[in-house]
This record gives C-alpha cells, structure tokens and sequence, in this order.
C-alpha cells in the first residue's frame, strides 16, 4: 500500500513538471523513456530466453 501511495505521489510530481516545461522538452523526454522501455523489455526478454533454455 505504501508503495502505490508513493507512485501515485510520484506521478503526480511529474506530471506537475511537464505542466510547466516546454512542449519539446516534454516530447524529447518522452522518446528517452520510451528508448528506456523497449531497451529494458529486449534485456528482459533476450535474458528470460538464455535461462530458460538450460
């Protein structure tokens, strides 16, 4: 419970600052989370293969 109250505080910090930035800056941290992402998912899924096989 205590971690859902301190993610939704978070979110709300966030998109409290991307109220107040730029539209560009908010679009290029966007596509930095978003390169973040699938990055983590392609570790993710390339590791869950290499232990499974074995």
């Amino acid at each position: 419970m205590l971690f859902l109250v301190a993610a939704l505080m978070l979110l709300g910090v966030a998109l409290g600052t991307v109220a107040h930035v730029p539209p560009a800056v908010s679009a290029v941290l966007a596509a930095v989370i978003a390169v973040w992402l699938g990055v983590f998912a392609l570790r993710e899924r390339h590791g869950r293969r290499r232990t499974s096989s074995h």
